[in-house]
C-alpha cells in the first residue's frame, strides 16, 4: 500500500571543549560538556526543573562546572536540539514543555486519551468515501477482494497543532452511519460503542517510522523528508471480528506514543 504517502582542563587558547582525561586502555576520552549535558537532562527528565523554568545562566554553569563557555554551550545546544529547551534572547535557556504523548497500553481513542489530560482536540476531516478495498484493507477487514468500504482522512490536531494523519477503512455498512457523525470532535471508537453498540475487543499494531512525502508533509505543517511514526492499527470487535483498519503518521516532533512492558 502506498505510503504517506573530577579533574578539569582549562581550555586551550582558541576556547576549545573541555575534556576528562582518557580513561585507562587508551579509549577515547569523555568531553566535559556531555556529563554537563546529561547532568542538566536529568533534572529535567526528573522534574527537578520544571516546564518553564529558568535554568541557570552560562556564567553560573561556567563557574559550577569550572569550564569554559564554548563548552556550557555545547551542552546547552545539544539540549536545544533535543527539544528539552528552548533560549529566549537577552532571557536566558528555558525548561521546554515535554511532549504530549498517549499511552498504548490500552485501546483508546485519541480524543478520548488525550481529552482525558486537558488537551484541546480537533480532527480536520478530509474526505470520508465509499470506494472498492484495496487488496490489503479486504484482507484485513476479511473482505472479498473489490468489496465496499468506507474510507475515512483525517488530519488530528492537538491543542491547535497538527500531529498526525489517519486513514481508516471501515465496512460500508458501518461507514454510511459514520458518515453522518461527529468525527471533527468524536472517536471513531466512542462512536461505534455508544452509537452503534460495537463493543470492542483488541487492537494489533505494526509500528515503523518513514519520510514524510510532499503531501503528507503538507497537512502535518512539516518538511518533505521528515521522520514521521507510521502505525498500522486493526481493530477487532469483543467477538474477535477485524472492524476498523487504519494507518496513522504521526509527527515525531511534537507527539509520542509510550508504552510499558513488564518482566514476566
Amino acid at each position: 500500500m502506498t505510503s504517506y504517502q573530577a579533574h578539569v582542563h582549562p581550555p586551550g587558547p582558541g576556547g576549545g571543549a573541555d575534556t576528562l582525561p582518557a580513561p585507562l586502555g587508551g579509549r577515547r576520552p569523555v568531553t566535559l560538556y556531555s556529563r554537563i549535558r546529561e547532568d542538566l537532562r536529568a533534572r529535567i527528565l526528573s522534574g527537578a526543573w520544571q516546564a518553564h523554568d529558568r535554568i541557570p545562566s552560562e556564567s553560573a554553569l561556567m563557574a559550577q562546572y569550572g569550564v569554559s563557555r564554548i563548552t556550557v554551550r555545547q551542552a546547552l545546544g545539544d539540549l536545544e536540539k533535543e527539544r528539552l529547551i528552548f533560549k529566549v534572547p537577552g532571557k536566558g535557556s528555558f525548561v521546554a514543555q515535554t511532549k504530549p504523548f498517549q499511552e498504548l497500553g490500552r485501546l483508546q481513542g485519541f480524543a478520548e486519551a488525550m481529552g482525558a489530560l486537558g488537551h484541546e482536540i480537533y480532527n480536520r476531516v478530509l474526505s470520508v468515501t465509499t470506494q472498492a478495498a484495496p487488496a490489503q484493507v479486504a484482507d484485513r477487514l476479511h473482505l472479498a477482494p473489490g468489496a465496499p468500504v468506507t474510507e475515512i482522512r483525517r488530519v488530528r490536531h492537538l491543542d491547535r497543532q497538527p500531529v498526525s494523519l489517519d486513514l481508516t477503512w471501515v465496512p460500508v455498512h458501518i461507514g454510511q452511519r459514520l458518515a453522518d457523525a461527529d468525527l471533527a470532535t468524536r472517536d471513531i471508537f466512542v462512536i461505534l460503542e455508544n452509537d452503534q453498540a460495537i463493543p470492542l475487543g483488541h487492537a494489533d499494531l505494526v509500528i515503523d517510522a518513514e519520510t514524510a512525502d510532499p503531501a503528507l508533509a503538507n497537512w502535518l505543517g512539516i518538511a518533505p523528508g521528515d521522520p514521521v511514526l507510521h502505525i498500522e492499527r486493526l481493530t477487532h470487535t469483543r467477538d474477535g471480528v477485524p472492524i476498523d483498519y487504519e494507518h496513522l503518521y504521526c509527527r515525531a516532533d511534537n507527539f509520542q506514543y509510550r508504552l510499558r512492558l513488564q518482566r514476566r
